[in-house]
Order: C-alpha cells, then structure tokens, then sequence
C-alpha cells in the first residue's frame, strides 16, 4: 500500500489531506450478514463526535484526492454460508475527490468467472451507515451462468451481456437493465436454446428488508414476447419467488427454440411448427425448488415427424399419406416441480382423430404415466369403424387408453382397467357387448 500525504496542513492545522492511496494486489471480502447488513456498512459513519479544541480534526476533514486499487481480487458471499462465494479476479478501482461527507466519481472494472468482464461507472457518496448513495451504469460481458455461484442442481447455463443503469439512494436500489442471453439452460436435463433470449427488466431492491419487486420484465425470443412480474425475497441461502408469466399468443416458431433449455423433450425427430403458444402461470418457492403451474394452451399447430394416428393402429395412414399431426387446440393445467410435471384437464383436439381427454404426470427421468379417453369422430371414427368396432345405439365414442414410456419414445397401450369398466358398465345396462371393449379392440387390434 503506497499513501502520500500532504504534510504542512497535517502540521499547522491538523487536517489529514491524503494525496492518494493505491492498494497493489488487495484481497478483499464483501460479506453480508443474515439480516442483510454488510460487513462493510460502517465505513466512514462512526467516527467519534469531534471535541471543542483546535487540536482535533473538524468533521468531515478526511480527503482523498486519488484512490486506486490494481489487480485485486474481490470475493463476495454471506457470511456462515455454504454457497460457493463469487469471486472476481483482476479488480482496479478508481475514485477521485474522495470524501466521507460529498459526492465522488467511480470506476470499477474486473474479471468475471470464465472469459466475462465487469464495468461499474458513476458516482457515490456521501457515505453512511445508513446506506450510501449511488448512481451508475453497469455493463456486463460474457458472464458464464454456470460460475455465478448458483446452485448446481437447478442447471443454470449460458453466456450473457447486461446494459443497464443503477440508481440507489442507500436504502433502495433502482435498476433497469437489458440482458441478452444466448446458449441459455434452465433444467439440469435441458440442453442449450438455439436462440438468443433478451430480458428487458426494471425492479426496486429494499437493501435492509433484502427483498424486491419486478416492476416491468419482458422475455422475448424473436417475436415470441411474455410478461413477468412479482417479489423476491432472500431467505438465507436461498432466494423466495412470488411472480406471475403472463404468455399471450406466442408464436410457435419462436418458442420451439427455447423448450430444450427447459428441458422439454418432444418425441425422436418430431418438432412443433405453426400456430401460438398461451399460458398464464405461477412462479413460486425457492429458486433451487420452484414450482410453476397454470393453465397452458395449444393452438392451430402442427407436430411434424409425427403421426399420432399410426401409433394407435386402427388409425394406420395408406401410403402417401401425411406423417404429422395437425394440432386444432391443445390445453392443460400443468404443474412443474422437481418432483416431475404433473397435466390435469388434457384437452386436445385432432381433426384427423377427434378429441383427447385425461390426465397424466412426467417423471423427472421423462417416464409418462397418462390415462386418456379418445372421443373420435371424422376420419377416426371412420377408420374406427373398418377396424371392426361395433357401432351401439346411444353409446359414445370414447375410447380409454394410456400413454407410457418416455417423453422421446411414447408408448400408447389399451387401458386395461378402462376397458372393464367399460364392460361391467355395459353389463350392468344390459348390453351383450360394450362401446369400451368393442372400441379398444378396434382401436389396438387386441384386447
């Protein structure tokens, strides 16, 4: 550490006027306490009350002309934690005209974890214990997600840029900002988006109550663009969610590219194309144990590479015949939590087909477990038909089956408990043979 001093005002009037200090190569340590309060709140705001003598220094006499700090390495955490601390690497810090009791100007640059670079620009002060003001602009470059300090098992990953403005008067912090985001990955079993994710962002940020609120947050991916807002609160290591995604009209296209970063697998070489994605959902809990549920709904889209009727074999295309399959509207209650995903009240419509109805859950691993009824009509009722089901007087059309095996490999086999009721329902009626198991015959070409 390297400090000049001016030396005839330390003499004659007892006024410590500091020319500059450089600190080479520090070490230091931002650490915040459970309540909030940082170990380094106090600077510059205990100073002992000054007596009534000439031989004691006037409040606020305390001047830096130039403060430096080169090549340091800051690591920030919170105290008695277990969370891996950030640290930063290569950090220079710059302030001119440094006083406790005025405004000063600020640099700060450093290294980030990974190939990422940090640029702090602006003015702080006067400091408090309070809190101390600050106003700045921060730009952030190629930040690695994955080194951030967050837990492991919620598989963050990617690379962002941040522009954004910070505004604080020691108590509250304002910050807007716009993060780019691109090979990001959001599920441990997610692999990267093939696009670029921007969030736009505005929130207010209460230092001492360590919580916050989204005033405005827009995701966008192209021209797909949802809407979140809510609160966040820290809760010793963990952070507490309680916001709301508000998804209208979402153009397909655009939202494919981000569902493997999700984690969402669709089957082996299919893919959704057309149409609009809506959803309305609930983001709540730990971030490292969220859960997220609403209603999520499906329209006017098409699973290419996929041809829903060959998988149930009454329904087997003629050659020539398309492989996909058209999507008139599909919607569910869905809840996502780290216990797996769980769909209630699935209601889909496959003109080729009819309609689908049930409900079902997805194993974290992937595994389905869904019961559903198929209510045919059109062409499904025609093929039905030829398959050799029985046509009865004032029976309906539905058809139980359930769909196991995985998300990539979906396994679609006769409900064999919806077939006997099926049948004592039709024994009970006094039918010889049932619209259940004569359907599911005709349906899987066995019982």
């Amino acid at each position: 550490m390297k400090i000049g001093v001016k030396l005839l005002p330390l003499i004659f009037s007892k006024k410590l006027s500091i020319t500059g200090i450089t600190l080479d190569e520090p070490s230091i340590s931002l650490l915040s306490s459970a309540s909030g309060k940082w170990n380094v709140s106090s600077l510059g705001g205990n100073a002992p009350k000054p007596e009534a003598s000439a031989e004691k220094a006037p409040p606020g006499s305390l001047s830096i002309a130039k403060l430096e700090v080169i090549d340091g390495k800051l690591v920030v955490g919170k105290a008695n934690s277990k969370d891996k601390p950030l640290t930063i690497e290569n950090l220079n810090i710059e302030l001119e005209d440094f006083s406790s009791t005025t405004q000063f100007p600020f640099t700060l640059t450093a290294d980030l974890p990974g190939s990422g670079s940090l640029k702090l620009e602006g003015k702080a002060g006067p400091m408090a214990p309070s809190g101390t003001p600050l106003q700045a602009s921060l730009n952030i470059k190629k930040l690695d997600l994955a080194s951030i300090g967050a837990d492991p098992s919620m598989g963050l990953g990617g690379i962002g840029n941040l522009e954004g403005t910070l505004d604080s008067d020691g108590k509250t912090a304002k910050v807007k900002a716009t993060l780019s985001l691109d090979k990001l990955k959001l599920s441990p079993k997610g692999s990267p988006a093939s696009r670029d994710v921007e969030v736009k962002f505005a929130t207010d940020y209460d230092l001492a109550k360590q919580s916050g609120t989204i005033t405005s947050g827009d995701l966008s991916v192209g021209k797909a663009v949802a809407h979140l807002t809510g609160n966040y609160q820290s809760a010793g290591d963990s952070t507490m969610l309680n916001m709301k995604l508000n998804a209208p009209g979402l153009p397909i296209d655009e939202v494919e590219a981000l569902l493997p970063a999700l984690g969402v697998t669709l089957p082996a070489g299919s893919g959704l194309k057309g149409g609009t994605l809506s959803a309305s959902l609930g983001i709540s809990g730990a971030t490292d144990k969220l859960v997220i549920d609403g209603p999520v709904k499906l329209e006017n889209s098409k699973l290419e590479g996929f041809d829903l009727n060959s998988k149930l074999p009454a329904f087997s295309q003629k050659a020539g015949a398309s492989r996909d399959t058209t999507i008139q509207n599909a919607s569910a209650n869905t809840r996502l939590a780290p216990d797996g995903a769980r769909l209630d009240s699935i209601n889909v419509t496959v003109p080729s087909l009819g309609t689908l109805t049930g409900s079902g859950s997805v194993s974290p691993a992937g595994a389905l477990n869904f019961n559903m009824v198929a209510e045919l009509s059109g062409a499904g009722e025609g093929a039905a038909r030829r398959a050799g089901r029985r046509e009865e007087r004032g029976g309906g059309n539905g058809v139980a089956f359930a769909i196991q095996g995985t998300t990539a490999d979906p396994k679609f086999v006769p409900d064999v408990k919806g077939m006997a009721g099926a049948a004592a329902k039709g024994a009970i009626s006094g039918k010889a043979g049932t619209q259940g198991e004569s359907s599911s015959k005709g349906l899987f070409r066995r019982r």
